[in-house]
C-alpha cells in the first residue's frame, strides 16, 4: 500500500510544474483573446478551459518523459534537447488533440473512417492550428527553462531568481 501512495505522490509532484506553467500561459492567452472579443460584445469564461488544457498538456509531458528516447542529447548544447523535446511534445499533443476531436465522432458514427471524414468537415482548422502554434512556442520556452534547471540545479535557479536563501551568505 505504501508503494502505491509513494507512486501516486511521485506522479502528482511530476505533473505540478507543467500544469502550473501551462495553466498560467493558457490563462494569459485566453484573457488576451477575451480582450479582443470584448469589442464585439462576446464574453467567454476561460479559466476552466485553461485548467483542463493545462492538465492534459501536463499529463502528455509526464507520459512522454517516460519514453527512453526523450532525453537524447544530455551532453550536447541545451538547444538540442530543447528543440528535440519541444518537437516530441508538439507531436504528441497534436495526436492527443486530434483524438480528442475524433473520438466523439467515432462514438456517434460507429466507424473511424466516417468519423475522420466528419471531423475533417467540421473542425475549425484555424483554431486548431492556432492552438498548436501557441503550444509549439510554449513548449520551446518550457523546455528551455527545464533544461536550464536540469543543468544548473534547483538551488542555483532559486538563488538566481530569489537571491540566497540565507541573506548573510554570498
Amino acid at each position: 500500500m505504501s508503494s502505491i501512495v509513494s507512486k501516486l505522490k511521485h506522479e502528482f509532484l511530476q505533473v505540478i510544474p507543467p500544469t502550473i506553467f501551462f495553466f498560467l500561459t493558457f490563462e494569459v492567452i485566453a484573457i488576451t483573446r477575451d480582450l479582443f472579443l470584448e469589442q464585439y460584445g462576446i464574453n467567454i469564461s476561460t479559466s476552466v478551459a485553461a485548467a483542463i488544457g493545462a492538465l492534459i498538456v501536463a499529463k502528455v509531458i509526464v507520459v512522454v518523459d517516460l519514453l527512453p528516447f526523450v532525453n537524447r542529447f544530455p551532453d550536447k548544447p541545451l538547444i538540442y534537447n530543447v528543440i528535440w523535446k519541444a518537437g516530441i511534445y508538439f507531436l504528441f499533443t497534436l495526436i492527443v488533440r486530434y483524438l480528442e476531436y475524433l473520438i466523439p465522432f467515432v462514438f456517434e458514427l460507429g466507424d473511424v473512417v466516417l468519423a475522420h471524414g466528419r471531423l475533417l468537415d467540421e473542425i475549425v482548422w484555424s483554431r486548431f492550428w492556432a492552438v498548436q502554434i501557441w503550444l509549439a512556442v510554449l513548449f520551446i520556452f518550457y523546455c528551455a527553462l527545464r533544461e536550464l534547471g536540469r543543468v544548473l540545479g534547483r538551488e542555483k535557479i532559486r538563488h538566481l531568481f530569489f537571491g540566497p536563501s540565507n541573506p548573510n551568505s554570498t
